[in-house]
């Protein structure tokens, strides 16, 4: 695995050696200190090379120079910091990038023709760096020219107030800690990470204090998860459902709730898929995955709140014992589902699941992520998730948080016109209402098993995995949602 910069907060200062990075914006405008560690030959140096480089001061546009004349530093790299409000994490991210994988050492100074960073703007810049870092690459034995690994790199980021930065660095620390951790999960191969093996790292959370129960078939069947194990009894795999618990606030205060689908390989069972890109389905995982990075981050940052985890691990495969389209199945809430495309399994797995959590802890909310549907990614791409939600406080809330973070979530409808494609003449619901509004009837099912809790849906087929690279992600799997709810916890839920 690629490792991240070892990363340590100092005053803004010039270093005796190494790489010096400087922000500028188009005019070529520098940070006050900046400006006075640089010296005139170095602004002048810059203000020569910008003319022929056509330098716009935009993010990520760079000036790059060798021994330059006047600094100790071996090399200064000037980057554009584009508006004067940037998106921190972003710029860190951009940042690193333009670190060349030879560099051992450097110095950034976070200060912009705006004003030096604040500390937790320094923190965000440091969270930027680490995500931009990361590179699931466990699996390389030989690499080409121009893969070669980046080798052990220490960036000391300059800025105003060392130790308030250094105060507000562990959270974000923490929270990329749970984004690597989901990254990891959805990365892994399919013959690595089956229900069992994906159970079993996430116990390994109660080394940071979280609860961790792992209910095994028996268990399950014992409960009444029916639609679950329906799912999984194609696959020579036994599924597994793991809960975890924070418990961070005053002991009986009601938890938040995060509801996963985990189903580590999805073939669609019977009703099977093309071949074309099924290797993908290795990160049908991916809200389980989020889940298990979410809690590792409110455990590690200490977050004062309780919080419940909840996913479901199944493989949907074709067998001779797998579900048939026509059967008919009854859900742990008593509600009977009509099977009509094995493929639509996703939604299965999280109505027993919601309906477990609503009943067992009565949390404030709750809020399931999964990639479940084809559909949202037609409406949406990648660049957003779908939103569906029964109350409007919690969506409006998740809305704002997804902008400021660059998690973006767009919402989306639910109504009892919807109800109608769903409604079978057999059994109480059908679990597909065919092609149209595919994303919006697979949430209209859901809704049936929350009652009155509030609660919404993220639909993130297309933000989790093979989403467009970024500026802090050069990973198939992006670990979306981990930030997102664990800044809608921190901003609205912590006492």
């Amino acid at each position: 695995m690629a490792e991240a910069p070892k990363i340590a907060f100092g005053p803004l200062a010039m270093p005796r050696k190494g790489l010096l990075v400087a922000f500028a914006d188009g005019e070529l405008r520098l940070g006050a200190a900046t400006a006075r560690l640089l010296g005139q030959t170095a602004r002048d140096l810059m203000v020569r090379t910008a003319r022929s480089d056509r330098f716009t001061g935009k993010l990520g546009a760079v000036l790059d120079f060798l021994a330059p004349a006047g600094l100790r530093a071996e090399r200064l790299i000037v980057i554009g910091c584009g508006s004067e409000s940037p998106d921190f994490v972003k710029l860190g991210g951009a940042t690193l990038a333009k670190i060349p994988q030879s560099a051992a050492e450097a110095t950034v100074l976070l200060d912009l023709p705006s004003g030096a960073m604040k500390p937790d703007q320094a923190a965000d810049f440091a969270l930027g760096i680490t995500l931009r870092a990361y590179a699931f690459d466990r699996y390389k034995t030989k690499r080409k020219e121009g893969e070669e690994k980046r080798g052990k790199l220490r960036i000391a980021l300059g800025v105003a107030n060392p130790p308030a930065a250094r105060k507000a660095w562990p959270g974000r620390e923490s929270v990329a800690a749970g984004v690597v951790l989901a990254r990891d999960l959805v990365n892994e191969p399919p013959n690595v990470l089956y229900p069992e093996e994906f159970a079993r790292r996430a116990a390994g959370l109660k080394k940071l204090g979280v609860s961790v129960e792992i209910l095994d078939v028996p268990a399950m069947r014992k409960l009444g998860m029916r639609t679950l194990l329906a799912v999984g009894q194609g696959s020579a795999r036994e599924s597994r459902t793991a809960v975890m618990r924070w418990n961070g606030a005053k002991a009986g205060a009601a938890p938040v709730a995060f509801i996963g689908k985990g189903v580590c390989f999805d073939t669609g069972g019977i009703s099977i898929k093309p071949a074309a890109n099924m290797e993908d389905m290795k990160g049908d995982m991916a809200g389980a995955a989020c889940v298990v990075g979410l809690m590792h981050a409110l455990a590690a940052r200490k977050a004062r709140v309780n919080a419940v985890g909840v996913i479901g691990l199944v493989e949907n495969m074709p067998d001779g014992k797998a579900q048939r389209p026509g059967d008919i199945v009854t859900s742990m809430s008593g509600q009977t589902i009509e099977i009509i495309n094995t493929d639509a399994e996703g939604r299965l797995v999280l109505s027993d699941l919601l309906h477990y959590v609503n009943k067992r802890f009565k949390p404030k909310f709750m809020i399931d992520l999964a990639t479940l549907t084809g559909a949202i990614i037609v409406a949406l791409g990648q660049e957003y998730a779908g939103l569906f939600a029964n109350d409007e406080r919690l969506a409006e809330r998740l809305v704002k948080v997804g902008g400021e973070i660059g998690e973006r979530v767009w919402r989306m409808p639910l109504g009892p016109e919807y109800d109608k494609m769903i409604d079978s003449k057999v059994a109480d619901m059908k679990n597909t209402g065919g092609r149209w509004g595919g994303a919006i009837t697979a949430a209209q099912l859901l809704q049936r098993f929350v009652d009155k809790t509030p609660w919404a849906h993220l639909d993130i087929a297309g933000t989790a995995m093979g989403s467009p690279q970024s500026d802090i992600n050069r990973s198939w799997g992006s670990g979306f949602g981990v930030r997102l709810l664990d800044r809608l916890v921190a901003e609205y839920y912590e006492k």
